[in-house]
């Protein structure tokens, strides 16, 4: 009987170190630092922690208009303690640190939102000189950063024919706005005859306006049967860009006043002339 027992210790301390030496061979093929099963169990029950990342489904390209303030977008999930930098890729220029400004240039600032944990680098009153690579950094060790391009485009608006354009009495008057480079189309293409904004629905009737948006938008100005009061100054003022003006000469006839002056100045000069060659001559 006593044999037995022994014989049952034995065998339990033989199986106990085997058992140990497998457990043991398992945490150094998996890297697991443990000091005992209990805290295993419990690294192992916590959720997988990552670190800070980038929500990479932001948009990488940003454009803005000269003057119009611009905003690079970048949104970080785990960012725990770590903090966010701002660089310009062109001078490695350290622009922000968390939300205070390390550059003279105050048109750069940091801004975060709490709420969808974006930082954004605004930009006001860019450039075009301020077109190029920007990197949103995470100081974890090493950092992380993520880059986005930023172009600032100075849109284009064309009245083709101008800046003078002569219309035949009676005939149809054809403006038409051309705007290009624009990161979006406009919302509103308005007219202006004289400074004054034209109304389409005025007892003048006859003109109309047709605009058609996308990457380049066109706006047609139509002025049916042209009167001399329709001569004057006209401008079309896109929502998103420039400005763009056209003088407009409506011609009475074959003799607009713009040509009917230069024989009366022609003669002018003639009759100056003629006095000249009497008064040397008597």
């Amino acid at each position: 009987m006593k044999k037995s027992w022994n014989f049952r210790i034995i065998f339990y301390i033989l199986c106990s170190r085997e058992i140990l030496c497998q457990h043991d061979t398992f945490e150094n093929n998996h890297n697991i630092n443990t000091s005992n099963y209990d805290d295993h169990m419990v690294k192992l029950s916590k959720p997988f922690d990552r670190g800070p990342y980038f929500d990479t489904s932001a948009t990488k390209n940003v454009t803005s208009l000269v003057g119009k303030t611009g905003h690079l977008n970048c949104r970080i999930k785990n960012l725990g303690n770590k903090t966010v930098s701002w660089i310009r890729h062109r001078d490695l220029h350290l622009l922000t640190v968390a939300e205070s400004t390390y550059t003279s240039d105050q048109r750069f600032s940091s801004i975060y939102n709490k709420q969808t944990g974006d930082w954004s680098l605004q930009i006001k009153f860019p450039q075009k000189r301020d077109s190029g690579i920007y990197e949103c950094q995470v100081s974890t060790s090493p950092p992380v950063g993520y880059t986005m391009v930023f172009s600032v485009v100075e849109p284009i608006t064309t009245i083709p024919g101008g800046p003078e354009l002569y219309i035949d009495l009676g005939s149809t008057v054809n403006l038409t706005c051309i705007v290009k480079h624009l990161p979006d189309p406009p919302l509103t293409v308005h007219w202006t005859h004289n400074n004054e904004e034209i109304n389409y629905d005025s007892p003048r009737g006859g003109v109309s306006v047709i605009t058609e948006k996308g990457d380049l938008t066109t706006s047609y100005l139509l002025i049916q049967r042209a009167r001399i009061s329709d001569s004057g100054r006209y401008s079309c003022l896109p929502s998103n860009a420039n400005v763009k003006s056209v003088n407009v000469h409506i011609l009475n006839g074959d003799h607009p006043a713009a040509v009917q002056r230069a024989p009366t100045l022609k003669l002018f000069h003639l009759s100056h002339v003629i006095l000249l060659i009497v008064y040397v001559y008597t």
